[in-house]
């Protein structure tokens, strides 16, 4: 053994050194002896190294990062889709589909799935936070199982894909983010790294497909070009440089780094503007210039996203660009990642030697089923990036638009313009039977994560999603009869409803009586300055009113509003006098 084993370190080094094909001897003195002799090399010669261009490992990377950005999606969806679609939601999914029944000639065929893609309509209406609970629920199962153990097939991931498509298709306003078309897409993709029915982390008849891993290669560069491309052509501050100046102070929701940040030098805010532009205009071309070119845009794109995780609550938007950009690597350089002696790795190294030695497995029926599975793959992906390409060269380019009702080839982008100054919407309640009363108490109610209370400190929530926390930012720079769900969510706090309460984080008139009215009053917020007599006593924001953003709104008052637009009125509370 000691003979053989020293004709194979030789002849790993040989191969270290020339690239030259191990000696046929040694593999097959290595398969003769088993286990035992490939560890004794190991130890004499230390850890193989892993060969480049092939993507076994990066496979199982893939497909457990994309199970954890699953996995938090369908949490969001279990925590928040019944307060916001559910039964008693401030938009129904039960009257959305109806109204979409009724659209398509009242019948649940063809033209509803085309329209709005969802198991719901399969299932029963009777109760359909259930049917909510029970989608989210199976997804939080299936992307957990993957993520732990790495190992998934075909069937696995279109359930997942199905699932948060049917959660989308009907989310309506509150399902509008362009992370959850980049969500459906990254998970369309996932699909065909997997076998059909297998589950491995290493299936040796599935090897992983190049043209897959590329359709993530593109899907980064497009990611990466298309926020780059809509701020060149947007605001003006991106093209001067001063963008990042007024980003973090206005951004959608804050946390403390932000906070600091914010008071960086200007020079500094210049010098991550221009970078900004570098890493989203000119690095995702590196992607095809090579390996090294490649790894080098694959490490810029994933330190750019936890610095952008690090600085604000972006959701789980950064967590998911990461994702595609995984694909930039190879087996050789992730193999850091898993432990030397574990499965994966040693069943990687093993097929490499094999295929070094001449002794690859030839085509089965089904890997040549397979291959053309792929490049049928790559051509759909290709005639969908069509219409995304030509959005790209326009000088009319929108973002996060879908040119297929499945979503699966998206556009996409992130702040073309940036806001200047930031505005927040203020509910307050009060107990007095005049609203115009000069002596009447307004309580103020306090949202989970998005400013309010000047002394409390910014969340940090990423990658978690405030849905409603996110559409109060963009409800402050527009006007309550733009976003009428602002006085849904009024008379749902006249009544003390439960189901919206369970999405703030104080409400002032808890184990006491209903407010009688409530209003919405606008405000402006900047940062205090650190260092400053206002940081000193706690304050992490200042703040000005600016005024009304919806007047003084009692039950009765809101009684044909809501009837004109088909909500249901919240009930009186008893024993109101």
């Amino acid at each position: 053994m000691a003979a053989t084993g020293g004709t194979c370190e030789s002849s790993v080094r040989k191969r270290r050194v020339d690239g030259r094909k191990t000696d046929s001897k040694c593999a097959d003195s290595r398969e003769e002896h088993g286990a035992d002799s490939r560890e004794d090399t190991e130890e004499e010669t230390g850890p193989r190294s892993l060969q480049t261009g092939t993507f076994w490992l990066t496979r199982i990377v893939l497909l457990r990062s994309v199970a954890f950005i699953y996995l938090v999606a369908f949490s969001v969806a279990y925590n928040q889709n019944k307060q916001l679609i559910g039964e008693r939601g401030l938009m129904p999914c039960k009257s959305y589909l109806n109204s979409v029944k009724r659209y398509v000639g009242g019948r649940i065929g063809p033209a509803a799935f085309a329209y709005t893609p969802s198991v719901l309509w399969l299932l029963d209406w009777s109760d359909m936070d259930a049917n909510l609970d029970g989608i989210a629920l199976g997804g939080m199962a299936l992307s957990a199982f993957v993520l732990v153990t790495g190992m998934a097939n075909m069937v696995v991931m279109v359930t997942l894909w199905a699932l948060y498509h049917s959660l989308v298709s009907v989310g309506q306003l509150w399902y509008s983010f362009g992370w959850e078309s980049q969500l459906l897409e990254t998970g369309f993709l996932a699909i065909f790294l997997c076998p059909v029915w297998t589950l491995s982390q290493v299936p040796r008849r599935c090897p992983p497909s190049l043209i897959c891993i590329w359709t993530f290669r593109w899907l980064i560069v497009r990611i990466m070009l298309g926020a780059g491309l809509i701020k060149i052509r947007g605001d003006k501050c991106w093209r001067d440089l001063t963008c990042m100046d007024y980003h973090y102070e206005t951004q959608p929701v804050p946390n403390p780094m932000s906070y600091y940040l914010h008071r960086s030098p200007w020079w500094f805010h210049r010098f991550e503007t221009l970078s900004n532009h570098l890493i989203e205009l000119v690095f995702p071309l590196f992607t095809f210039l090579g390996r090294r070119m490649r790894l080098f845009n694959g490490a810029v794109q994933i330190l750019f996203q936890v610095v952008l995780i690090a600085s604000g609550n972006l959701s789980f938007l950064n967590w998911l660009t990461i994702v595609p950009s995984l694909a930039c690597f190879d087996d050789a350089s992730l193999g850091f990642l898993f432990y030397s002696r574990g499965g994966a790795k040693r069943a990687v190294l093993e097929m490499q030697d094999e295929a070094s030695a001449g002794r690859a497995a030839k085509p089965t029926k089904g890997m040549l089923i397979r291959r053309v599975v792929n490049i049928s793959l790559g051509v759909l992906i290709g005639c969908l990036s069509i219409p995304v390409v030509m959005n790209l060269l326009s000088s009319r380019q929108v973002m996060n638009t879908s040119f297929d009702p499945l979503r699966i080839v998206n556009t996409y982008g992130a702040f073309g313009s940036i806001t200047k100054e930031r505005t927040e919407v203020i509910f307050q309640g009060t107990l007095s039977r005049d609203p115009k009363d000069p002596e009447a108490l307004w309580e103020e109610y306090q949202f989970l994560c998005k400013p309010g209370d000047v002394y409390r400190r910014p969340c940090v929530i990423s990658p978690y999603h405030y849905r409603l926390d996110w559409l109060m930012w963009f409800a402050a720079f527009q006007t309550y009869e733009q976003s009428e769900w602002v006085i849904h969510i009024a008379g749902r706090l006249l009544s003390n409803d439960s189901a919206v309460l369970s999405l703030l984080d104080r409400n002032p008139f808890q184990g006491r009586d209903t407010p009688r009215w409530v209003r919405g009053e606008h405000f402006r917020y900047k940062f205090s300055q650190p260092g400053s007599t206002s940081a000193a006593e706690g304050k992490w924001w200042l703040r000005k009113h600016i005024g009304a953003y919806f007047p003084p709104v009692d039950l009765e008052g809101l009684r044909g509003y809501f009837q004109s637009r088909s909500w249901p009125h919240p009930h009186v509370a008893p024993g109101r006098s």
